[in-house]
């Protein structure tokens, strides 16, 4: 029998093929979320490298904010790594939810990132 956790590793490997696929050259914004940080990165996949990353326990986060699990700790990294991200002369990219669903940190994120300059 399967578990939830293997569906969903499925499920998030066969999006990532996809993605990729279907890119258009365009480099990958991919987001992972734990219960105490959240995570970003901008990947080029050709190249094997990433651009750009932010997380909530960076040392730009830490002691601005009281946690890193919520929606204001999603949103400052979404700026963060925006800011980050245009600095490496990145604007357009494809975003990676990584399975999680569309809501809650993972929409602050993104739409913290689209304010901040990217466009995807």
């Amino acid at each position: 029998m399967t578990t939830a956790a293997t569906l969903f590793e499925r499920r998030k490997e066969r999006v990532r093929y996809r993605i990729r696929k279907n890119s258009g050259g365009r480099v990958r914004l991919t987001v992972f979320r734990s219960e105490r940080h959240i995570y970003a990165q901008v990947i080029d996949d050709a190249k094997g490298v990433t651009l750009a990353q932010a997380s909530s326990v960076d040392k730009d986060f830490k002691g601005k904010h009281k946690s890193g699990a919520d929606k204001t700790a999603a949103t400052a990294v979404g700026k963060l790594l925006a800011e980050r991200a245009l600095k490496a002369g990145v604007k357009e990219v494809v975003f990676d939810r990584g399975g999680y669903l569309y809501h809650g940190r993972v929409k602050a994120l993104a739409d913290a990132a689209r304010e901040a300059g990217l466009s995807f």
